[in-house]
């Protein structure tokens, strides 16, 4: 049996966020990035994370965003994680090991080169999303799984997962997936037949 974290992001409705609570998430992710499909404005949030049980984790996405402008957000609903899905450098992402909050570093994998990159971030996860040169994640495109070989960090793994192909990639042995398109209707809104099925799915995998 495996124990694997369940991540369901680009949460935009309370609605889906306790559907996903109650079928077994364990971090739901909101998206603070202005010009994706899936984003949320801060009362939007605010009156989702407002009403979830405190047992589940909440993520803040953010998108190049400068420090200041994801702090306040942070402040004002104590997420437990801050998700770095753009061209945050090493350094940028240091910023947060002063900060209460655990912090993902997302990384678009085209090849290998992009997985050993994984290793210069010190933070407390690393989520690897297929590369997509116009779009940061919530693409739906998958990468080639083979490739992630070993990586001394917490890995979450993202991209195209769907009720298809969640058994493979919860078999990978990784810390987490993170579950996104492959469970909606539309952007921003969850397919909730789907959803369940992934949980179904992969219920006897899980710890």
């Amino acid at each position: 049996m495996l124990i694997v974290k369940v991540k369901i992001c680009g949460l935009t409705n309370y609605k889906d966020a306790m559907a996903a609570v109650d079928m077994g998430a364990d971090l739901l992710g909101f998206n603070f990035y202005p010009k994706s499909p899936r984003y949320v404005t801060t009362e939007q949030a605010a009156e989702i994370i407002g009403k979830l049980p405190g047992f589940v984790d909440t993520v803040g996405l953010f998108v190049n965003s400068s420090l200041e402008e994801i702090q306040e957000p942070l402040g004002r609903y104590s997420f437990d994680w801050v998700q770095l899905h753009g061209d945050e450098t090493p350094e940028f992402c240091e910023q947060f090991r002063t900060v209460n909050v655990r912090t993902m570093k997302a990384i678009r994998v085209k090849d290998e080169n992009d997985i050993e990159r994984a290793e210069e971030y010190f933070t407390d996860a690393i989520l690897l999303d297929a590369y997509d040169p116009e779009k940061y994640g919530g693409t739906g495109l998958t990468f080639d799984w083979n490739i992630i070989g070993h990586i001394t960090k917490r890995v979450f793994l993202a991209g195209g997962i769907n009720p298809d192909n969640v058994v493979k990639a919860v078999k990978l042995g990784v810390y987490g997936i993170d579950v996104c398109s492959g469970i909606e209707v539309e952007p921003g809104k969850k397919d909730h037949k789907k959803m369940k099925a992934l949980f179904d799915n992969i219920e006897h995998l899980r710890g």
